[in-house]
């Protein structure tokens, strides 16, 4: 979902990731197949759904079968 992991750090880290419904400002919480991942992505909040945890660092295509999108919210322009 982001490029690198200092791209997610970052958002954990000024509070706009959400775990399950609770926000996470640490980097290394623990992620487990089943949980809900709520975060901001360019204009839209994406929320996914843990499916598995992959045994090794892969290809995108490997990590994406891990994942599956619920949905993508558009955010509203402010005037």
């Amino acid at each position: 979902f982001f490029k690198s992991r200092s791209l997610a750090t970052q958002i954990c880290q000024a509070g706009k990731l959400r775990l399950s419904g609770q926000g996470v400002i640490k980097a290394h919480s623990k992620v487990r197949p089943g949980d809900v991942l709520t975060f901001p992505q360019a204009r839209h909040i994406r929320v996914v759904k843990v499916l598995a945890l992959g045994t090794r660092r892969g290809p995108a295509s490997e990590a994406q079968a891990l994942f599956e999108g619920r949905a993508r919210y558009r955010l509203k322009e402010e005037d």
